[in-house]
């Protein structure tokens, strides 16, 4: 059975939420704040972060990182909040972005999954079988899956890889038609919430850095830069909440995703990203990422990481600590 805020598996689109306020003055700066299956906005409604914002903003949540950067390119959103792979493969396609801020996931959020009674045991039973990769090429789960594959002693070649939006791969995988299929957060805690079998997870294969990024266009905007720079802060002010109240930001999990509340505190623990400035460690990190995902052709071409990247937006407070 699907959870109800997944019931929209034929459109990338999922949800756009104003924010309405009386009375705006003439003028006033909006944000439309990307989001991916309003984890964001779960987040930072708990920790109630936005509420005396100096600004008005909307949500705009895409059931993936793949059309989230398509609003993007188009203009439609501000920001946009992804895992590493994701933001190389939008800048390969030339999404006119900048990285502004960095944000520490769990590598057990992501995984390969199979049915509970598939004659798969390992990753290396997956040789010559069908793997599903949610959601477009270049995704976190592509590079778990081609890390797992190497582990194991295969090569990418030695499966046949399909990419599928999560929410149809979802479905799917629950009426059998999949045997194999890697994914991430909530989907993958959904599927083993409902017996499917983890044959491995992102631990020791993904660094698993999310990347706030930003619309060049916005950012040469004074108005919205402005913006955006204080809206970082309340994000990281929110994930910090969420740390220091995790039954309270299990129980907002919960009711958006209409997870059972252990599977929802487990997704919640594993979603409270600390969000903080985008140090030169992590440049560093996702430019080592990118020159292995152009040589697993993942990625079409190089990627230089400190040109894509702004430092500027989130040095005052939430610096990173040192290595």
């Amino acid at each position: 059975m699907l959870c109800a805020v997944f019931a929209l598996a034929s459109s990338a689109y999922l949800v756009d939420s104003p924010m309405v306020r009386a009375e705006q003055p003439p003028g006033r700066t909006t944000l439309v704040l990307g989001d991916q299956v309003k984890t964001v906005q779960t987040l930072v409604e708990a920790a109630g972060v936005m509420e005396d914002a100096p600004y008005d903003y909307r949500w705009a949540s895409f059931q993936g990182a793949a059309p989230l950067f398509e609003a993007l390119r188009a203009g439609a959103v501000d920001t946009a909040m992804a895992g590493d792979l994701p933001v190389l493969a939008a800048a390969s396609g030339d999404a006119p972005m900048k990285i502004i801020a960095t944000r520490q996931g769990e590598p057990s959020s992501l995984g390969i999954v199979v049915q509970r009674e598939s004659s798969i045991g390992s990753v290396a039973d997956l040789e010559g079988r069908q793997v599903v990769v949610s959601s477009a090429r270049g995704s976190v789960s592509q590079y778990q899956l081609y890390g797992a594959l190497r582990e194991a002693g295969l090569e990418p070649d030695d499966v046949e890889v399909r990419f599928v939006l999560p929410t149809d791969a979802m479905a799917a995988f629950n009426s059998g038609q999949i045997d194999a299929w890697a994914t991430f957060d909530p989907y993958f805690a959904i599927a083993v919430e409902q017996g499917a079998r983890v044959l491995r997870d992102g631990t020791g294969i993904n660094p698993t850095l999310g990347f706030i990024t930003a619309a060049e266009g916005s950012l040469e905007d004074p108005a919205k830069r402005a913006a955006i720079e204080d809206f970082l802060q309340r994000l990281a002010r929110a994930g910090d909440w969420a740390r220091a109240n995790p039954e309270r930001y299990g129980a907002a999990v919960a009711r958006q995703t209409r997870l059972p509340e252990p599977t929802a505190l487990e997704v919640s623990r594993r979603s409270a990203y600390a969000t903080r400035a985008l140090s030169d460690q992590d440049i560093a990190t996702l430019q080592q990422l990118a020159d292995s995902a152009v040589r697993d052709n993942i990625l079409p071409r190089a990627i230089d990481v400190a040109a894509l990247s702004d430092q500027r937006l989130l040095e005052q407070q939430h610096a990173p600590e040192a290595p």
